[in-house]
Formats: C-alpha cells, sequence, structure tokens
C-alpha cells in the first residue's frame, strides 16, 4: 500500500518550479524540499514552434519503440521527418522569424542535400552538417536549430555529490533506471570536451572510488559510456555515504553543448531489470538505508502557464496536499521490462467512448507528448476542427473539446490546453495548434502507448517499488 503523510515519515520534495516560492497553504512543515527547475535544452526563441513539436515526436518515437521492443526508426526516418516538417514552413515565415542571413542558405541545403541527409550521410563539402546539431551562419549573427530530436522539457533538481559535497542538476526520468553525471577527463563522441558542466573523479572527491566496471545505455536522445562508481549523495540534507552510479566518460553530443543545464540524469525505474549498471535506484537505496519508509516516488509536475510552482517529486510516500485523496486509485504494474505500465480502461472524446480495451500505458516523465499507434489518433476524428497533415494533427488553440483516460475506474481528463500543444504561429494563439498526442510508427502493435507530460501533468502519480504499484490521482 502507498503510505500517507505522518509525523513518522520522511519525504524528499524536490520542488519542479520555474524561480521563487509558492508554499501550499497546508504543507507539511516537516517535508524536506530542494527546488528544480524547467529544462529548456533549445534556444526556443529562434525556433520554430513546427520544428520544436518534430524534435518531441522524434525522441518520442524513439523512446516508445525501445520500451516496446519494436524496431527504432533510423536515422534517415528521423532525419526525413525533420525535413519533410521545415518544408513545409513557409519560406516567407521563415525569413521574417529567422533571418539573420542563413536562411536562404539553409532551404538550399535542404533541398540539394535532401536524398543524401535520407539516408544519413553527408555530402555536401562545407555545408554538410549532422542535422543533430545546429545547421546555418556560425558567424554570430544568428541561426536556425535543426536537431532531429531533442529533449523539449523536462525536470531537475539539485544534488550534491562528493567530498566535499558539490552541486549537481540531474533531469528526472520515469523511464530509466540509473543515475550518472559527467568525469573528471569526460570527452564528447566528436573528441571535444563533455562541456560547462560539473564533473565527478578523485580530484574533486575524496570519498571517490572506481569500481572497476564499466556501463553504457543509449536514450531516445544521446548515449553515453563510462565506469560504476561509489561516493556520497546527499538529499536536502540526507546522506548516502556510499551511493554506487555512473560516471560518463564519453557523452554524446546531445548531453555536452553548454546549453544543457544538467549535469547528469537520475532513473527511476525498476533497477533489477533496466539499470545498465546493475546497481539500485536512488530510491531503492533510500529505502535500504531506512531513510524512507517505502520505496516510492511520486510525481506532481507541475503546468507552468499555471504560475502556481507546485511541482514536486517526492521519496518514501505521496503527499495528500497534492491530489484529490477522493480520486486515488491504484493499479498493478504491467511491464514486464522493468517500466511503469498501466492498463486503460477507455478513452472517451468529447463524450464518446472510442471504444478502445486491452490497451496499455506506459508513464514516462522524460517524453514529452503522447505517443500512440496510428489507429489511436483517430481520437482526432472526434475533435471539431482536428485536421491531419502527414503524420502530423493540428487542433484549434481555443479547444473545450474533454479528452479523459479511464483508469483503475477513476476518469482522469486532460486539460484542453495540454492537447493544444503549440501554436503554429506564436504571434495568433487563438489560431491552429499543433496536437500533444502523435502517431507511432506503422506497423507498431496498437495495444502500447507512450504517455508523456502532455497526459502527466493532469495526474498524480506514485510508483511503488515493492509492491510493483501504480497510484494515479487528480491533482489539487
Amino acid at each position: 500500500l502507498f503510505m500517507f503523510w505522518n509525523l513518522g515519515s520522511i519525504f524528499f520534495l524536490l520542488l519542479l518550479a520555474n524561480g521563487g516560492t509558492d508554499a501550499h497553504p497546508t504543507r507539511p512543515e516537516s517535508l524536506i524540499s530542494v527546488t528544480l527547475t524547467k529544462v529548456h535544452l533549445h534556444d526556443s526563441a529562434n525556433e520554430h514552434p513546427v520544428i520544436s513539436h518534430q524534435r518531441a515526436v522524434n525522441r518520442g518515437l524513439r523512446r516508445y519503440a525501445r520500451m516496446t521492443g519494436n524496431p527504432e526508426p533510423t536515422i534517415g526516418e528521423l532525419r526525413k521527418n525533420m525535413i519533410d516538417r521545415v518544408l513545409t514552413i513557409p519560406p516567407a515565415e521563415l525569413e521574417k522569424r529567422f533571418y539573420r542571413g542563413g536562411v536562404n542558405m539553409i532551404l538550399e541545403y535542404l533541398n540539394l542535400n535532401r536524398s543524401n541527409l535520407l539516408a544519413g550521410t553527408h555530402s555536401a563539402g562545407n555545408h554538410a552538417q549532422s542535422l543533430d546539431t545546429t545547421v546555418g551562419s556560425t558567424s554570430g549573427s544568428g541561426s536556425i536549430s535543426l536537431a532531429i530530436e531533442g529533449h523539449d522539457l523536462g525536470y531537475m533538481g539539485i544534488f550534491e555529490i562528493g567530498t566535499p559535497p558539490r552541486k549537481f542538476q540531474l533531469l528526472v526520468d520515469s523511464g530509466s533506471a540509473d543515475l550518472w553525471v559527467g568525469a573528471e577527463g569526460c570527452q564528447a563522441d566528436d573528441g571535444g570536451s563533455c562541456g560547462n558542466h560539473s564533473f565527478l573523479g578523485p580530484n574533486s572527491s575524496s570519498t571517490y572510488k572506481d569500481l572497476n566496471q564499466t556501463w553504457s545505455i543509449q536514450y531516445g536522445t544521446g548515449a553515453v559510456t563510462g565506469r560504476v562508481v561509489q561516493d556520497s549523495i546527499s538529499i536536502a540534507g540526507l546522506n548516502l555515504p556510499a551511493k554506487q552510479f555512473g560516471v560518463a566518460l564519453n557523452e554524446s553530443s546531445d548531453f555536452t553543448s553548454d546549453f544543457i543545464p544538467f549535469d547528469g540524469l537520475l532513473g527511476l525505474c525498476k533497477w533489477n531489470i533496466l539499470s545498465r549498471q546493475g546497481v539500485p535506484t536512488l530510491v531503492d537505496d533510500l529505502y535500504s538505508a531506512g531513510l524512507i519508509p517505502q520505496p516510492i516516488t511520486s510525481y506532481k509536475l507541475p503546468r507552468f502557464a499555471d504560475n502556481k510552482n507546485d511541482g514536486e517529486l517526492t521519496f518514501g510516500g505521496m503527499d495528500p496536499s497534492k491530489f484529490d485523496v477522493n480520486t486515488l486509485v491504484t493499479v498493478k504494474n504491467k511491464s514486464r521490462l522493468g517500466f511503469w505500465e498501466a492498463a486503460l480502461d477507455s478513452v472517451h472524446v468529447n463524450g464518446v467512448d472510442m471504444g478502445w480495451t486491452n490497451r496499455t500505458l506506459i508513464l514516462d516523465t522524460g517524453t514529452t507528448l503522447i505517443i500512440a499507434p496510428a489507429k489511436a489518433t483517430a481520437l482526432h476524428g472526434a475533435i471539431p476542427d482536428a485536421k491531419k497533415d502527414g503524420n502530423t494533427w493540428t487542433v484549434p488553440c481555443t479547444l473545450t473539446t474533454p479528452v479523459v483516460f479511464t483508469i483503475g475506474g477513476m476518469k482522469f481528463p486532460m486539460n484542453p490546453r495540454d492537447i493544444a500543444f503549440v501554436p503554429v504561429d506564436q504571434n495568433n494563439a487563438t489560431g491552429t495548434c499543433m496536437s500533444g498526442i502523435s502517431e507511432g510508427n506503422p506497423g507498431l502493435v496498437d495495444t502500447q502507448w507512450l504517455i508523456g507530460d502532455v497526459f502527466l501533468k493532469n495526474v498524480y502519480m506514485s510508483t511503488n517499488v515493492a509492491t510493483d504499484e501504480i497510484s494515479l490521482a487528480i491533482p489539487t
């Protein structure tokens, strides 16, 4: 059973805030808090929303394939997805938004080298650059980001590691099971440095111990390889003096750029199945050390447009001040692969039952959108004025149509603002928006969905390693 807060329980609350404080009036004073910040990994001010949306889709497709055991889309397929979307943007709109002397060159490059890019090769001489990085002017006069995939939004917090303790920003991910930070001497896959981040090693920590074991992992975006080590980790004043985790000796460019604001990653799936390091997760070790009453992790993801600064990550139990206790349901975890996966009872759109049964939902804070099989995205057909262009759906930005997921017998409505993900034209917030629900690759099984933050912001989610259960409630 999930344990609520009481005077004998210790929780670690990691506030997922955009800055400042906004204390809940009924929040227990004994809860221990650490501020987390919103993650923007690309300069969205110079990025067309169509490109931002496609990056989120591409990343979701790769995570979806990996989590469901299906073949991953190739780099060529992901490049094709991005190029096709870029070429739908009117050149005049691109110039109005991005032109610094380089947009015409970018469009010419994409068109002239389309066949090579689709094949995943680069043979355009000095103009050929990976679409994983910025393509365009590099003179400082401005550029347009064309990353084929990337983290759009996330939640990260400060953890103190080593002796003396130093602060590391870790990205919170319920879809993986390893904790890692960059190692001293870390190198990028292109031979350069791992950027302006915090690193860990014997030169910075007197309690650092190399366990002489290598590890590696591939995410939906990026990859790292390194060694398993042991060192001290502190969370809100409480300490694990000999926590085992990973350091990255080599990181792909997805993690090394200076604009990447986090120093590592905190995975919270089932470690005995998914961990590439072969060591327990942070929540497991906190429980084994007697620092928390149950191996439970609870998530309250904030909707930043609400300006409430009320997000939190809780270790050890659930904070009843963050959800309506009358809506709480607990279901068994359906995943045999170590993820957190709940059975879906039904989906209603505008009051109409879509007739989908025997579906499951992989709940992943590391994914921005909902990635569903093509048949499932037919729910857009029940949304007035929704339109499909290729594999992309758009909906009115003023959407009011209710979309309701039923899980464990409880109805969980999505806020229409989360379905209307981002305006196609950011100067017209009441026009057309790209949908937060996207199609998976054709041929994938139609019984599993990958559920990202656009839905998870509408629930309070809690996972229990000991009972292998998931609890959901409507947040307050």
